[in-house]
């Protein structure tokens, strides 16, 4: 069957014009904050809005059918198609110095990745500050799954996109259809948002400020408008405490949260890949805060104000941010954590490869995935001892079929090479060790951060160019769960059946 480039085309003009408005909100930022960029910025919104709609019509006619290649090569060409239209904000007002830089910077954003090549954050226009954080929210519950709530608009189904978009081991429903759910999932998203960003205002910050952390909380993203990220705030606990419960609720599968507001707690407090989180979530930040606490001889300095060491409540404080920034892949700070011991630099890189849960915005393995793994482990020792007993993999008391389980194992070692790979691709640019293999996994599992001189208190503006386009692929890929991108590098996926 010949690929249906008009419908491809169609809806890649449709992701364009859709990042266009999100220009316009930002060009109304600039305009109320007159931040002088007010015009460069409607400049990018308007061409962005006429490259958009000029595709749409010139592909108006089409068939309105969509199968599922046509499906991975909008969701993996959509994401670069945004990218590069979302570097003109950049570009038109010279905030960020070259193309590369400005690719850099979006494809961090619209991946929730919130590495930055930006020295010195707080002097960038504030039009253009959330234009960034708009980046990440945009990309947080996925520019498909947007768009598919619109589709039946255009006639179109968008099941084979939302298929493409969360390749995850299950799909649930919350509605027969799909549109439905996404506008589920989009408003849940959106209230989420819309609540952090009261509860901040009201514990001390500026609407500004509390705006744009809601944006990148709930989309697990990490940017920030402050140098010292939220340890600019760390003499104000209770706002590093909104900020992580918020992060918790978006590393959670947001259908969970769905169930929450209909009243059905049980089916939460069943749910196994919930449990495992935050048992997860509780044991390392036990373990972080018990080190902070007795290591209070150790050097450490925040970015911005001094934490008091020894202390229970800062202790566990900044632990659990910790904990909660990486799993989840956020990627906020409040200090530098690699000065922690070696021992919580390792506890936190390893961290990296955990991801929130299946249907979150996390980037990562995700923890239903490490949850089968283990399952399928220990079962593999009572095959051993019972060669003929019918032992299957069970999730939430159902029968996993072995067909899943050698999806998720695939998907497991493709993850595992892939990092190797991109640690040795970073490290021909002449990088460190410990700089290589944190860039390599910060990257893959979009968190931020990463180690050596890309740690919390760095940024990757000295990385070398060609380094900064790996780091975009591996964002990339990781973002949209290796196989959606990786497929298209075969060659049996371009034949016509």
């Amino acid at each position: 069957m010949k690929l249906n480039y008009k419908i491809i085309f169609h809806f890649l003009g449709l992701l364009v014009l859709f990042n266009g408005g999100f220009m316009l909100l930002a060009t109304l930022f600039s305009l109320i904050y007159k931040d002088g960029v007010t015009l460069q910025l409607f400049s990018a919104s308007a061409i962005t809005l006429l490259v958009g709609l000029v595709v749409m019509v010139l592909t108006r006619k089409h068939t309105k059918e969509m199968n599922k290649r046509e499906g991975y090569i909008v969701v993996a060409f959509g994401w670069i198609i945004m990218a590069l239209s979302g570097t003109l904000p950049y570009v038109l007002t010279q905030s960020v110095p070259s193309f590369t830089n400005a690719f850099f910077e979006t494809m961090s954003g619209y991946t929730t990745t919130g590495a930055s090549i930006l020295n010195d954050i707080e002097i960038v226009p504030k039009g253009v500050l959330f234009w960034r954080s708009l980046t990440h929210w945009i990309g947080g519950m996925g520019i498909i799954v947007l768009a598919i709530a619109i589709l039946p608009l255009l006639g179109i189904g968008g099941m084979q996109m939302f298929a493409a978009e969360a390749p995850g081991p299950s799909a649930d429903k919350l509605h027969p259809r799909i549109t439905d759910t996404a506008k589920r999932l989009w408003l849940i998203y959106f209230g989420y948002t819309a609540a952090e960003t009261i509860l901040l205002q009201v514990a001390g910050m500026s609407f500004f400020d509390a705006i744009n952390h809601a944006l990148c909380t709930l989309s697990t993203g990490g940017f920030s408008t402050k140098n010292a990220s939220i340890a600019h705030w760390n003499g104000q606990p209770i706002i590093q405490y909104i900020i992580m419960v918020f992060m918790f609720l978006a590393g959670t599968n947001f259908v969970l949260s769905y169930f929450a507001f209909k009243g059905k707690v049980q089916k939460i407090i069943k749910d196994e890949e919930f449990k495992l989180y935050f048992k997860f979530i509780a044991i390392f930040t036990l373990i972080a805060t018990l080190i902070i606490y007795f290591r209070a001889d150790v050097s450490v300095s925040s970015i911005s104000h001094p934490m008091i060491y020894g202390e229970e409540e800062s202790a566990f404080r900044h632990g659990l941010f910790q904990v909660l920034a990486i799993v989840t892949t956020t990627g906020f700070v409040t200090a530098d954590y690699t000065l922690w011991t070696p021992f919580l630099m390792v506890f936190f890189f390893g961290l990296m490869f955990l991801g929130g849960s299946a249907g979150s915005t996390s980037g990562g393995v995700k923890v239903v995935r490490h949850l089968i793994l283990i399952k399928n482990g220990f079962l593999e020792f009572k095959r051993s001892l019972h060669p003929n007993a019918i032992l299957p993999v069970r999730y939430n008391t159902k029968s996993i079929s072995g067909d899943i389980v050698f999806n998720i194992l695939a998907f497991f070692i493709l993850y595992m090479l892939s990092f190797i790979i991109g640690a040795l691709v970073f490290s021909m640019f002449e990088i460190d060790f410990v700089s290589a293999i944190g860039l390599s996994a910060s990257s893959l599992g979009n968190v931020g951060p990463a180690l050596g001189d890309f740690g919390p208190v760095n940024n990757y503006e000295s990385l070398p160019a060609l380094g900064k386009w790996w780091s975009s692929f591996l964002m990339l890929i990781g973002r949209l769960e290796l196989f959606t991108v990786l497929v298209l590098f075969t060659p049996f996926f371009w034949r016509n059946r």
